[in-house]
């Protein structure tokens, strides 16, 4: 079975690699800054939901703020590199409706000898409607095809929801990211003697999701890379993601929507995102079972390969309630690794665990709730009813994503 589950993770992820950012996350501003969350108790809300903000004050979501960046120092040996994009690009709705673009450019750090990534920071060129940046690595052998798409499509870069769109199945197990920003992002540095091998000739892919609720404004982003030799003997690092459904149904008192039906929302995903919508159903094929509507969902990954995992991130949109990824659910040697009682959005950085040996065969579960009161609370949903929730690209749509960051042996 996990060999199976291995090939169907392929599979799966041509549609899930474009994500919020998650790593380097490290907080975000004041309290005048926080726009995504209110501070008052929910209304709607379940009494339990009621009793837990009550009493912890805590809500998330302390806003959409980009701190300036600030760079640590570099440690011996290591250099920094920027790269950004060629030029402006005003971003808009790619299949005319939605409010969300997903761009792609292609990015040269101009290696001439293989490196080590041991840093990543992201430099949003207009955070008003950067959502979130993804980087992801291109192989010297791909950077054709690379080329030939960027080139097929006016204006810089192409539309590129889900993935890269250079691979047609991309593996969840080894995805190709290497760096990511979201609001609050900080830069993010490896442990010392750990990075990301990157051989020469490679290029840079760097996704940038445009939320066009802020409007349709030009943005000009860029990258500084963070790079050792590539002779030093370091560990390589590579990110497993870990996906699990969104069936989040409306509530009651609101089920009389056009789209609170699940059939009529994951058309309306497919609608606005392409092939990429179609995650919501083949997550079935990773994680088995079948469509069952509720807050909590969760995904259990059998491991077909030894790892070592040295750090946790999870992610979720603005819906989002509680996260949490264990190792071994259900046996005497379960434990958990990430434990996110109140979701922050802004709060999505990759956490370090001491190094912790899974063998084959050997599970990790991720597990996250949604809740429909928070639309009740956010400027964001500000005008939208009610509507079944499954995953979707989009700022306003769910996701529920955990994420690990590990050595093979």
């Amino acid at each position: 079975m996990a060999r199976t589950r291995t090939a169907l993770a392929a599979i799966v992820a041509s549609g899930l690699i474009a994500l919020t950012a998650c790593s380097g996350a490290d907080g975000a501003g004041g309290a005048d800054q926080k726009a995504t969350q209110p501070a008052e108790s929910p209304t709607s809300a379940s009494s339990a939901d009621a009793a837990e903000t009550e009493e912890t004050g805590q809500v998330g979501h302390s806003g959409h703020y980009a701190e300036p960046a600030t760079s640590r120092r570099l440690r011996a040996g290591e250099t920094r590199t920027t790269i950004a994009m060629p030029g402006a690009y005003t971003p808009s709705a790619p299949y005319g409706t939605g409010t969300d673009d997903y761009r792609c450019f292609l990015l040269d750090p101009e290696l001439e000898r293989d490196a080590w990534l041991t840093g990543t920071q992201v430099l949003p060129g207009n955070p008003d409607v950067v959502h979130h940046v993804i980087l992801f690595q291109v192989a010297p052998e791909q950077v054709a095809a690379a080329e030939a798409k960027d080139a097929a499509e006016e204006d810089e870069g192409w539309t590129c929801f889900g993935g890269t769109g250079l691979d047609r199945f991309q593996d969840v197990n080894r995805s190709s990211w290497i760096g990511a920003w979201a609001p609050g992002g900080r830069e993010s540095v490896t442990k010392a003697g750990y990075g990301v091998r990157l051989r020469k000739g490679s290029r840079i892919v760097m996704q940038v999701h445009y939320n066009l609720l802020a409007g349709q404004q030009p943005d000009t982003s860029a990258a500084q890379l963070r790079l050792a030799p590539g002779k030093r003997d370091y560990q390589a690092l590579s990110t497993m993601l870990l996906p699990a459904p969104v069936e989040l149904p409306c509530r009651p008192k609101h089920s009389d929507g056009e789209l609170c039906e699940r059939e009529a929302a994951v058309a309306d995903v497919k609608e606005r995102f392409g092939a990429d919508g179609n995650t919501a159903d083949l997550l079935y094929f990773l994680c088995g079972g079948k469509p069952r509507a509720g807050e909590v969902q969760s995904c259990v990954r059998t491991l077909a390969d030894p790892i070592t995992i040295h750090g946790v991130a999870g992610h979720m949109h603005l819906l989002g309630r509680s996260l949490k990824i264990e190792v071994n659910p259900g046996t005497p040697q379960a434990r958990t690794i990430l434990d996110i009682p109140v979701w922050d959005f802004d709060d999505q950085g990759s956490r370090p665990v001491d190094p912790i040996r899974l063998e084959p065969f050997e599970q990790v579960k991720v597990t996250c709730r949604h809740v429909q009161w928070l639309r009740d609370k956010l400027p964001a949903f500000e005008g939208q009813p009610d509507r079944y929730v499954v995953w979707g690209e989009g700022t306003t749509d769910e996701m529920c994503l955990g994420m690990l960051q590990v050595t093979r042996p």
